[in-house]
């Protein structure tokens, strides 16, 4: 069974961040190293749009030439309606649970990246969601620390 890495955007974002100094070069590193060792890396529309939309706001041209790099090199998986789906049945199941991931008005991310990530499962993938914070995405996909993968 292939291995699957599907990026979070703290991982995406150390790695396309063009001051490659601290934990941005320990993460671009990281990066490279997960092709050596057989996975393959998912770019999910959700977190493209989540880091899109912050170098936008804030003019960062050069990093958004990193982030379009990154979505030229890698898999890109974009937003579906089965995504949507699957996504709403994830929000829902949570709340009755009282596990919510995130403000009952916001889109919620979260199960929009973790619907994304048990899609890719139905084609026969081990899939791990590389993250800085597996709290929410735990509850519903193999989510681990970007570092411990």
């Amino acid at each position: 069974m292939s291995q699957v890495i599907v990026l979070d955007s703290a991982p995406v974002g150390l790695i396309t961040n063009p001051k490659a100094t601290g934990l941005s070069a320990k993460c671009q590193e990281w990066f490279s190293n997960l092709f050596d060792r057989g996975y393959d890396v998912i770019l999910p529309e959700i977190i493209d749009y989540e880091i899109r939309r912050e170098l936008l706001r804030a003019n960062k041209i050069s990093g958004i030439n990193k982030l379009n790099q990154l979505k030229a090199e890698i898999i890109y998986l974009p937003i579906t309606t089965e995504v949507m789906l699957k996504a709403a049945e994830l929000w829902a199941e949570v709340r009755k649970q009282g596990k919510p991931t995130a403000d009952s008005k916001a889109l919620d991310g979260d199960v929009i990246l973790a619907a994304q990530a048990l899609l890719v499962t139905n084609y026969g993938y081990e899939v791990t969601v590389a993250t800085n914070n597996t709290k929410h995405l735990s509850l519903f996909v193999d989510a681990q620390v970007w570092q411990d993968i």
